[in-house]
């Protein structure tokens, strides 16, 4: 086994002069910067007055969990000679949110959209998603159930 570092900066970037006087007083805006990559702006969800056109925790939860599993099934697809000419996924996250307002994510679905070649095997490209949840550090780092529903076509 190796273990792996990862390393991010979070920075709060909604305070408008005030700092956190009143509750309402300050945006709740921040921004993930990683050494040599672009910073992204972000926010919390619109629910909990955040900016609805910054990425919030949620989406980068959700995107991660797609982007881990596509990954994984354009490698497998590869080895097993699956050749993949599209993938557009459109994941689905279910949460819930108690009356204290404490949330969590009940469940994500992924619904990848793949275009394969024409006379590929569809049986052989489907199973490719069951083996991705032994080895997506994503999908295995959460404690929710992760499923899948592929939809298939060709060029």
């Amino acid at each position: 086994m190796s273990q792996h570092d990862y390393t991010s900066r979070i920075e709060w970037t909604g305070n408008r002069g005030t700092g956190t006087s009143s509750y309402r007083g300050y945006d709740r805006n921040w921004s993930v910067a990683t050494p040599g990559k672009p910073v992204i702006d972000c926010s919390n969800d619109p629910l909990l007055g955040g900016d609805p056109t910054l990425h919030n925790p949620e989406d980068l939860l959700l995107a991660s969990l797609s982007a881990c599993h596509m990954l994984w099934y354009l490698h497998y697809a590869s080895v097993a000679g699956i050749v993949v000419r599209a993938y557009r996924d459109e994941p689905l996250g279910v949460g819930e949110t108690t009356p204290d307002g404490a949330g969590r994510f009940l469940g994500v679905t992924l619904r990848p959209h793949i275009v394969l070649d024409p006379g590929s095997d569809h049986a052989a490209a489907d199973a490719i998603h069951a083996r991705i949840h032994q080895v997506c550090f994503i999908a295995r780092s959460v404690k929710f159930p992760v499923t899948y529903v592929a939809h298939y076509a060709e060029v």
